[in-house]
């Protein structure tokens, strides 16, 4: 091997770099566009969700939420629903654990679309309303803390 390792990245032409900050669709959960801080400090991926409700549908347990997708924004809300994959423990960014739902569902940035993992959280105070983190862009992209929207644009 070289002497600077890939780590299992693929640094072939194809490959692509994103901005510390993107625009991706969640197209299973209907949210269009949404505003994400690609964190790598974070271990997982966490969206801003509220109302939220575990339900029962044809045996499979079911969380509904609701969704703020534009930032500064909460009169655009999202009815969603998804089935659960559990409950986790997961630190919050002050280090303190709570018990969040997470779910899992398709993601699309740019031309590549995947299957993440994502906690439900109430994230309003926070600057954005959704995280990506590295477990979700491991393997997939490298990021460049400097810029910002290379593979997305906001939608009119």
């Amino acid at each position: 091997m070289s002497k600077h390792q890939n780590y299992g990245y693929d640094n072939s032409p194809s490959s692509k770099i994103i901005g510390w900050r993107e625009f991706v669709t969640l197209p299973q959960l209907e949210i269009n566009q949404i505003k994400v801080k690609i964190d790598t400090g974070a271990r997982s991926s966490a969206l801003h969700a509220f109302n939220i409700r575990e339900l029962s549908q044809n045996g499979k347990r079911i969380i509904r939420f609701q969704v703020h997708p534009v930032q500064r924004n909460t009169k655009t809300t999202n009815t969603t629903q998804a089935e659960l994959l559990e409950y986790r423990k997961i630190r919050n960014s002050g280090g303190i654990a709570q018990l969040r739902p997470v779910i899992q569902t398709e993601v699309k940035l740019g031309e590549q679309s995947w299957v993440i993992e994502l906690s439900l959280t109430d994230r309003d105070v926070m600057g954005f309303r959704m995280l990506l983190g590295r477990q979700a862009v491991r393997n997939k992209f490298l990021v460049d803390p400097g810029k910002s929207f290379l593979q997305s644009r906001r939608k009119p």
